[in-house]
């Protein structure tokens, strides 16, 4: 199977983070890196519970009686940077990172008898590359730490008529530093960074986790995930894929073809990122060249793009369909009139629907109407993913504007009443945003 589209997704996760725009050692966001799919030695794993020295991955696993799987482990292992001989700053201490896989394959035979386990380890080890500058010689000096690990694969059959297991996945760092490390900058060389998986099947298919048929959902919802999430990762849409993600994914992900390159950030707004990099000084590209090759090469690659290239990082149209009505309960149902929008007027003019008007708009919300200067109080659903909205939760706020969205939902923005700097955001149109069914109307309210 042609792994490649998968490899360069998996990429993008294997290097999130990597190097944290923009891209100069001395950059803040840089002082804190490697926190994704970062799987710890024991020992300091240990005397810090905020770390791991494992990762378990699982997925239900349908198949026609001979399933074999094949296992890609991939991760980093941190190489530490630093110069003998040169001028202090002449060659910033940094780490970069190898990459690492470990590959092998279960038969249906050793894989429905009990699965496998298989050991690996990766040397330590120093290089020095000869360096020069006026007045210097010196040694740029990358040190390896020993790396030790296993990996062990497990199928436990789903009950029922139907042929499919509970596929594991377990990822043990089992590197023994010595002595222990002492703080996490200590441990990272021993850890295996970024780790992740790529698992392919014959004999068989996965199964969404997000999305899994009704047979399914018992097991799919017995599966215990810790540090990477399954998802389906065939290109072409199928179900032999899988990628075990230490960030979490949807099904089939896949890179941009607007995308020139890497810029080290898994949700990458290249055109954002790419005119933030542009506008770096002289002497800040020079320092991101002096950082990492990758910084380097990031850099040649974003000054040579042209207007062309720009232009389709600026936005894409996928495709196109005609626009269907509104759904049930939507706009009309709640008591905003229907737009009635004049052909030669764009549709994003305000003069193209004087009837929709977010400061008079309105919306009936257990039988009040709730507009501008309506109070409520606040309900955060469960459909939303922002931590913060726990604090939200039974605030009083002033409903600013009724909103609609594309597909004519309205939603409110509002203002929270008893925050004494609300009148700054106002002023600047910095709101929160619910939908009706997230707010209840205040006493009072009509």
């Amino acid at each position: 199977m042609n792994l490649d589209a998968v490899r360069r997704v998996a990429d993008a996760v294997l290097y999130e983070g990597y190097i944290l725009y923009p891209y100069r050692a001395s950059a803040q966001k840089n002082r804190s890196r490697w926190q994704f799919g970062v799987v710890m030695a024991p020992g300091y794993a240990a005397a810090d519970p905020s770390e791991s020295s494992f990762t378990q991955t699982e997925c239900v696993l349908e198949h026609t009686g001979q399933p074999a799987v094949d296992v890609i482990l991939r991760f980093l292992q941190v190489q530490r940077r630093s110069s003998e001989g040169l001028a202090p700053g002449a060659a910033p201490a940094w780490d970069e990172a190898v990459e690492r896989e470990v590959e092998f394959g279960l038969g249906h035979d050793e894989l429905l008898g009990g699965g496998g386990v298989i050991q690996f380890a990766i040397p330590g080890g120093e290089d020095r590359e000869p360096l020069a500058e006026p007045g210097h010689v010196g040694f740029a000096v990358r040190r390896r730490e020993p790396l030790a690990g296993a990996v062990s694969v497990t199928a436990t059959p789903v009950p029922g008529p139907w042929r499919a297991v509970r596929l594991r996945v377990r990822v043990e760092n089992r590197s023994a530093p010595d002595p222990v490390p002492g703080t996490r900058d200590e441990a990272l060389p021993t850890a295996l960074v970024a780790a992740h998986a790529v698992v392919t099947v014959s004999g068989g298919d996965f199964i969404s986790m997000t999305d899994p048929p009704e047979w399914a959902k018992p097991a799919v919802a017995e599966c215990e995930n810790t540090g990477c999430w399954p998802v389906l990762a065939d290109p072409d849409g199928g179900r032999k894929v899988v990628l075990f993600s230490p960030i979490i994914l949807y099904d089939h992900p896949e890179l941009a073809p607007e995308s020139p390159g890497e810029l080290y950030d898994g949700t990458e707004i290249d055109e954002i990122l790419t005119l933030r990099t542009l506008a770096l000084s002289d002497e800040e590209k020079l320092e991101a060249r002096a950082t990492d090759p990758r910084a380097a090469a990031l850099l040649d690659r974003v000054e040579s793009l042209d207007a062309q290239s720009m232009q389709r990082l600026h936005g894409t149209i996928r495709g196109l369909r005609p626009a269907a009505p509104g759904p049930a309960g939507g706009a009309d149902a709640l008591g905003l009139e229907p737009a009635d929008f004049d052909p030669g007027v764009p549709w994003w003019d305000p003069e193209a629907d004087a009837s929709v008007h977010p400061d008079t708009d309105s919306v009936t919300i257990a039988g009040h109407r709730v507009a501008r200067g309506s109070r409520v109080t606040l309900q955060p659903g469960r459909r939303r993913a922002d931590a913060q909205d726990m604090f939200l939760a039974g605030r009083i706020a002033e409903v600013q504007a009724v909103l609609l969205d594309v597909d004519d939902n309205p939603y409110l923005a509002v203002s929270l009443a008893d925050d004494p700097d609300e009148d700054i955001r106002i002023s600047h149109g910095r709101f929160l945003y619910f939908m009706p069914d997230e707010v209840e109307p205040c006493e009072g309210t009509r």
